[in-house]
């Protein structure tokens, strides 16, 4: 007989395989600027490049999210990266080669790219 626990126990371990499932945890989140304003600089594009990354395995325990606009348009598309122990940071006018760049230095390598900070 199944009794209210077990459909309890049952319906909080699905809800915690989600959360772990999405990301949700990771000690490492990426924010892409996706107001209209962000997509019309491209950032549908910069999203992609960190999606087929983390799709490929190429990056681990990463989040992936789309945030608001940032009131800064003159320095779109943005990608902000909060890490866990970590300051978060805020890259501008990133385009799918700097996306790149961010990803084989930031998020593999730690190596914060001050140049493109905002």
């Amino acid at each position: 007989m199944v009794t209210p626990l077990d459909i309890i126990k049952k319906k909080r371990a699905e809800a915690v395989a989600r959360i772990i499932g999405r990301g949700y945890l990771s000690t490492k989140r990426v924010y892409v600027g996706m107001a209209t304003c962000e997509i019309a600089a491209g950032s549908k594009e910069v999203m992609e490049v960190f999606r087929q990354a983390i799709s490929n395995g190429g990056l681990t325990d990463v989040y992936l999210s789309q945030k608001g606009c940032a009131g800064r348009c003159n320095l779109e598309p943005t990608v902000e990266i909060v890490e866990e122990g970590n300051i978060p940071v805020k890259y501008g006018k990133v385009n799918p080669e700097r996306a790149r760049q961010i990803i084989e230095h930031h998020l593999k390598n730690n190596e914060v790219i001050e140049e493109w900070l905002i």
